[in-house]
């Protein structure tokens, strides 16, 4: 068995899995802040799931998890949410379990476990992730590609509109503000996005906001496909819970470009892009499967 974590703002999600990514055990607590804090409740949510199959972290196949963030050699840094300026997080835990764990970026983890989970057949793929901010993990010819410095996928801080709303980096129309729970929220004063998107069908100014995530998420799509040329788009993270009337009004503006464009209906935007299952813990599995040297 394999063990795979995935530390999130608000949850931590372990999971047991095969070699396939198929999962056995599966494990949700709350995510506390600060470094210290963070590592006794990584450790305690693996250790008692680990229990429930027999198992201790020193005695599975191996270990992955994601944390947001930068990572460089299992070193964590500026995971702001988390309260983390910098921890060496495999370290911490190799002292704790006699094993060194992979540690990786949330994101990445999620773009392995999207591609395993979703039964891609494809080399290359993206995992456009719309959770509290907005990131692509990127996998071309079957290997994560993180770019240069790390930075690859970053498209949240691409801007769409140098009009729309300001965001909370001083960025106007940036992707991230205006496709992510937290920039939403921003724009909504502080409500909830799923209030706010609750409110769409009834409220002009929610619907402004609706609108522009359904662009900000097609547009995010295209940058994707026109830059990487990516089989498909793989679409996950927390607003994925909408259902499928956010596949569906993105797929609407892509349809306006292809109407447009014959270039654009070439390229075939809606036909790459495809909606993951909320429920399948692919940040966990995915850091499973890089503890297995996936990805």
């Amino acid at each position: 068995m394999r063990l795979g974590i995935d530390i999130g703002g608000t949850k931590t999600d372990a999971v047991l899995v095969d070699d396939a990514g198929v999962v056995s055990h599966r494990l949700t607590r709350p995510t506390p802040k600060g470094p210290d804090a963070v590592l006794d409740a990584v450790a305690r949510v693996a250790e008692d799931l680990c229990a429930e199959a027999g198992l201790t972290p020193a005695t599975v196949a191996s270990i992955g998890l994601g944390v947001p963030g930068s990572v460089l050699d299992g070193v964590v840094s500026h995971a702001q949410n988390l309260g983390i300026d910098r921890l060496d997080m495999a370290g911490a835990l190799r002292e704790r379990w006699g094993v060194t764990p992979v540690v990786d970026n949330d994101v990445n983890a999620a773009a392995v476990g999207a591609w395993i989970a979703s039964g891609s057949s494809e080399r290359s793929i993206a995992l456009l992730n719309l959770g509290t901010g907005l990131a692509a993990g990127i996998i071309l010819d079957g290997r994560l590609w993180r770019g240069s410095r790390g930075t690859a996928g970053e498209i949240g801080m691409l801007s769409m509109d140098l009009n729309g709303p300001e965001g909370p980096d001083g960025l106007r129309g940036g992707l991230e503000t205006c496709a992510s729970g937290s920039g939403i929220s921003w724009q909504a004063g502080g409500e909830p996005a799923a209030s706010v998107m609750a409110r769409a069908a009834t409220d002009a100014d929610a619907a402004a906001i609706q609108d522009r995530m359904f662009h900000a998420v097609a547009t995010a799509v295209r940058v994707l496909v026109l830059t990487l040329d990516v089989e498909e788009v793989l679409i996950g993270g927390g607003l994925t819970r909408m259902g499928p009337q956010l596949i569906e009004g993105a797929r609407r503006v892509m349809r306006e470009w292809e109407r447009g464009s014959r270039f654009m209906s070439s390229v075939d935007l809606t036909a790459r892009t495809t909606m993951m299952d909320p429920e399948v813990p692919i940040a966990a599995i995915g850091a499973a499967m890089r503890g297995a040297g996936r990805g």
